[in-house]
This record gives structure tokens, sequence and C-alpha cells, in this order.
């Protein structure tokens, strides 16, 4: 199965590697969407189906925090895993991003290996180490 993967980061330098880095995981990838803002990501989410949401915390026009609470408002969405990849490193900021429904939070730097293990533990695929 070829998951489609959805990235969400007003800087697209970090939409960039984060697709790399997923190609690097080996994870058998169908497609990456590509959103700048939680916006944006809404009308790809409702548009397109979604196997596992990669998102910033801090963008403009909607935060990953917002997308967060919207998509679990939406039974479509509630299910589709959100991972927050950001540079947060306060512990109750990245409790209320879990709390609101983010299954992980990877923080910035990352490594093709975190990427790896996250998307192993979240979508339950094998280990490609």
């Amino acid at each position: 199965m070829a998951y489609s993967i959805l990235i969400v980061d007003d800087s697209e330098i970090i939409r960039s590697m984060i697709s790399r880095t997923i190609t690097l995981t080996k994870l058998p990838v169908h497609t990456f969407r590509e959103a700048r803002n939680g916006i944006e990501a809404l009308d790809v989410l409702n548009r397109d189906w979604i196997d596992i949401v990669f998102t910033d915390l801090n963008m403009p026009v909607m935060n990953g925090l917002d997308l967060i609470k919207n998509m679990k408002k939406t039974v479509d969405l509630e299910d589709v895993p959100v991972i927050v990849i950001t540079t947060e490193g306060n512990i109750h900021r990245l409790d209320e991003l879990k709390d609101a429904g983010a299954r992980d939070c990877i923080r910035k730097p990352f490594t093709p290996e975190k990427i790896r293990d996250v998307i192993t533990n979240v979508l339950g695929v094998w280990d490609a180490k």
C-alpha cells in the first residue's frame, strides 16, 4: 500500500526537506500534497484522500493547533493521524498538541530515522530499518 501524505508548513524549503526525508525512509508513498497553512490543508483534506499529515505549529492564517482542532470536529478527518514538526520545546505546549489530537511531535531539526520511527508507529507499517 502506498501512502498519501500532506505536508503543511509556511516554508517551501521545510516542506521540501520533509518530503525528501520521508522518501529516505523508503516508505511507499503514492503522493505528497503540500499546504502553506491550516486553511489550505483543510482544503486539501476535504478534496483528497490523505493517510497522514505532517504539520508545522507556527504558521500564518491558521496554525497547526487550530488545524488539528478543526480536523477533530470533522467526521471524515477526525481519524487522520497528525504529526507536528516544530521547534517548540515547551512541554506544556507539546502536551496541549497531544491533548488536541496530535499523534506525535517531532522536534526540528529531525532525522530520517526519527521520521521513519514515527511513521512506523503511527501507521503501523513495517519497520523499514
